[in-house]
């Protein structure tokens, strides 16, 4: 399944894509809340969508899409999970993931503008995979990792960097601005994606390809991060982990460059859909 969520901010409804139409669930009952998948909603949205798809209403593309998940407990994020963009910015490849965490209140629909915080000069791009978790996982094996997914989602990491590198050494205050997490469109169910180490992921700027690379290149794979992260917390149903971005960024080009006002960031990954994001100055 394709899950969307549509509407105005603060009046988003739950919807899925079917046959290339968005269709309304709102007389599901449920919104697609960390509630929904601890409670095994992925199987009885199934089940209610064979008796219902048929007369569930059409909702008109031209609606802003939201997160396809709402505000879950935390996003984690991985740093330089992939060889070359850990060369491009100058450090080593990790023997362990790196952790960091974004606020949830950064996150954003797909379309949303992205918000160029005041004082900022380094505003920069990642396109990412993002594993969706299913259900709570607490000192999880690699082995059974999988069994804890419920999905993946296209995820744009932006970063400040002067924020992220030159302001107390720790990384939260670069990547949690507002508007710096937009995800989606769809939260694509694990059962679409046949393997998700093998997805072409790619992020243009002004129509320029700037990132183009493939899940292959993961340093640590989807299961090693699951079972490393839940050895030092619990993941709770709906919880992001953005598993890193490939070479290509704002911060590695030679002059390093980054975003300015009316910048058309494009981006996507195989079976996850694409997104396209314009940067605006704060207010």
């Amino acid at each position: 399944m394709k899950l969307i969520r549509f509407g105005e901010i603060g009046s988003e409804k739950p919807g899925i894509v079917h046959q290339d139409k968005w269709l309304d669930c709102s007389t599901f009952g449920e919104d697609w809340s960390e509630e929904f998948l601890e409670n095994e909603g992925l199987e009885r949205l199934e089940s209610w969508l064979k008796k219902n798809i048929d007369i569930l209403p059409e909702v008109d593309k031209s609606i802003r899409l939201a997160t396809p998940i709402k505000r879950p407990s935390k996003i984690i994020c991985v740093g330089l999970n992939y060889t070359l963009h850990a060369k491009e910015s100058g450090m080593s490849v990790p023997e362990v993931p790196i952790l960091f965490m974004k606020a949830t209140s950064s996150l954003c629909g797909p379309n949303d503008p992205i918000i160029i915080p005041r004082k900022s000069e380094k505003t920069d791009w990642e396109v990412e995979l993002a594993v969706i978790i299913g259900k709570k996982a607490t000192y999880v094996s690699k082995e059974e990792a999988m069994d804890y997914v419920a999905g993946y989602c296209l995820h744009n990491d932006v970063s400040e960097r002067d924020f992220q590198l030159h302001q107390g050494g720790q990384w939260v205050k670069g990547k949690s601005a507002d508007n710096f997490a937009p995800l989606g469109p769809y939260l694509v169910t694990k059962d679409e994606i046949k393997d998700p180490h093998n997805l072409r992921l790619w992020l243009s700027v002004n129509g320029e390809m700037l990132q183009d690379s493939v899940t292959s290149d993961l340093v640590f794979d989807i299961p090693t991060l699951v079972s490393y992260i839940s050895q030092y917390m619990s993941l709770l149903p709906g919880d992001i982990i953005s598993t890193g971005t490939p070479s290509g960024v704002g911060l590695g080009l030679k002059p390093p460059r980054y975003l300015k006002s009316g910048d058309v960031v494009e981006l996507g990954i195989d079976g996850l859909g694409t997104a396209k994001q314009v940067a605006q100055n704060a207010q």
